[in-house]
């Protein structure tokens, strides 16, 4: 599987799968969730509240993953994951790194061959972006999905992408 970094707005990346940082409701948020749901229309935030009228009743619980349409976003499906939030206390890297390998595993079922990524729970989550890279990309480099070739990791704004293409170059 390919995996390459791109900096830019992930409701513009031209993929079989987004990848949402959703909060636990599945209903829209801030950052990138608000975005996916704003950009993507009214069909996402139908599926999403039938998942939590059948199966996510109290939310989708952190690290795991679901799909949806994608709406009007240029992709066929959106995966929504929940990340967790930073913690200086408690190492929650295994729940962060359970959102990508989740989150891929899911679109691999769908038959996704491309998948944009965001850098999980390193916005509002406060989670430190070297170290959110180097968990994401942990995951990415130890796959190996039957469909997808290609993981893209898109990265908002200039600061956060220098920061992924240095800790990309190093590990």
């Amino acid at each position: 599987m390919d995996i390459t970094l791109v900096e830019g707005d992930i409701t513009a990346a031209r993929v079989d799968v987004v990848v949402n940082a959703a909060n636990s409701s599945l209903l829209g948020g801030g950052g990138v969730d608000g975005a996916i749901h704003r950009r993507g229309g009214p069909a996402i935030l139908a599926e999403c509240r039938a998942l939590r009228a059948s199966r996510y009743g109290r939310g989708l619980p952190t690290g795991q993953a679901v799909a949806t349409t994608a709406g009007d976003l240029p992709a066929r499906w959106v995966v929504h994951t929940v990340g967790p939030v930073w913690s200086a206390t408690e190492d929650r890297a295994p729940l962060l790194r359970d959102c990508y390998a989740n989150s891929l595993a899911v679109a691999d079922e769908l038959g996704a061959a491309t998948v944009a990524f965001p850098l999980i729970s390193a916005g509002i989550y406060g989670w430190p972006v070297d170290d959110a890279v180097r968990q994401a990309l942990a995951v990415l480099r130890a796959a190996t999905p039957a469909t997808v070739t290609e993981a893209r990791l898109v990265l908002f704004g200039a600061d956060t992408y220098a920061t992924a293409e240095r800790v990309h170059a190093t590990g």
